[in-house]
């Protein structure tokens, strides 16, 4: 059976996403249907419609999303139906070397569905990290559904799928933020302010947000910043060494991905402390550190993919830290949405005007 469904696509680089009609064929060998709920609108979506992931145009769009499974192939056991489920695009393979090792959440060979979702002229689409959740069912590997507390809003348990995970997982993974440290985090947008929120949860004693919008810094202040940094009118550096006794920060997480912001990033950090990447730069983007200042301030470069994050192992803990009113999902949602409005939506991202804007079915 093949089901029609409308999503949103990129048909060619640059040009306005569209709502159309979607085919998605019933789950094979390995593969789960879903009823998608809720699907935010992420910068990585974005990027596919410009062409900066590659050219593999039209792309069906969307992947920070929750939903329900509808149907599951043969041999699948880990959901079935009727199971609410986040999304992710990592479905650990169990046999790569990175799996072998017992380091799964590094995974070099994840799993995607194999049979294609169409137009209705038979075009095949790509789905945006193997996803494709801006429609109303997706077909995905039944290891990329991870099933949470069905008592979860699935407009705040999708963001997990992606940017909320990234920078959740940025401090409380990758940086291995600690009770009583001191964090610093550069870039103040969803995956910034998840880092926000992520130091909070692990006990960090001083959280300070750098942005270059004060919009963008009462956000994180809401969701945990004790200072705040203003980028356009202070220098950054000497800021947060002022904020930390002169030391700079035990761990600072750049979330803007760009060389300028990296440096800062470089030399705010205490002598031996933690830098985080988990900012997205572009492929053209160059970085010049003197070798002697790698060497002598010691500690930890490291780059965050997907905040480090094991989804069956890390999804259902932080729903249920949601459910407990630890972890406040809620604030990352500006705005919901239809599908009609992924093209709007975009723009008011570019913008700096929402944290997330999530598209509900």
């Amino acid at each position: 059976m093949t089901h029609r469904v409308r999503g949103v696509i990129a048909r060619s680089k640059g040009a306005p996403v569209e709502t159309t009609t979607v085919l998605v064929p019933d789950p094979g060998p390995g593969e789960a249907l879903v009823q998608v709920k809720a699907c935010g609108v992420c910068h990585t979506d974005l990027h596919y419609r410009e062409g900066g992931i590659n050219d593999e145009f039209p792309f069906l769009l969307g992947h920070e999303a929750a939903g329900v499974v509808e149907a599951v192939g043969p041999d699948v056991t880990s959901v079935a139906p009727g199971d609410f489920v986040v999304l992710n695009w990592r479905a650990v393979c169990g046999r790569c070397r990175a799996c072998r090792r017992g380091r799964p959440w590094y995974c070099f060979a994840t799993h995607n569905a194999v049979q294609p979702m169409t137009l209705e002229d038979g075009t095949p689409l790509a789905p945006a990290l193997g996803i494709g959740a801006f429609a109303e069912k997706t077909l995905v590997a039944a290891g990329q559904c991870t099933k949470v507390d069905p008592a979860a809003s699935p407009a705040a348990a999708g963001l997990l799928g992606c940017g909320v995970m990234a920078g959740l997982g940025a401090a409380l993974n990758t940086g291995n933020v600690g009770r009583g440290d001191s964090v610093a985090v550069i870039g103040c947008g969803g995956v910034g302010n998840a880092a926000v929120a992520g130091a909070r949860l692990a006990g960090a004693a001083k959280i300070i947000a750098v942005d270059l919008d004060d919009r963008k810094l009462g956000w994180a202040t809401g969701l945990g910043a004790t200072h705040t940094v203003n980028a356009r009118t202070e220098d950054v550096v000497k800021a947060i060494r002022a904020l930390t006794d002169g030391h700079g920060a035990d761990v600072v997480i750049e979330a803007v991905g760009r060389p300028e912001t990296y440096e800062q990033a470089f030399y705010a950090r205490d002598l031996a402390g933690t830098v985080v990447l988990v900012g997205v730069p572009t492929p053209d983007m160059r970085l010049d550190l003197p070798l002697q200042d790698v060497f002598g301030r010691g500690g930890a470069l490291k780059s965050s993919w997907y905040g480090d994050c094991l989804p069956e192992r890390d999804f259902p803990l932080l729903i249920d830290l949601y459910l407990q009113g630890r972890l406040d999902l809620d604030a990352f949602v500006s705005e919901r949405i239809g599908l009609e409005g992924v093209e709007e939506a975009f723009g008011r991202m570019e913008r700096g005007e929402v944290l997330r804007s999530v598209v509900e079915f």
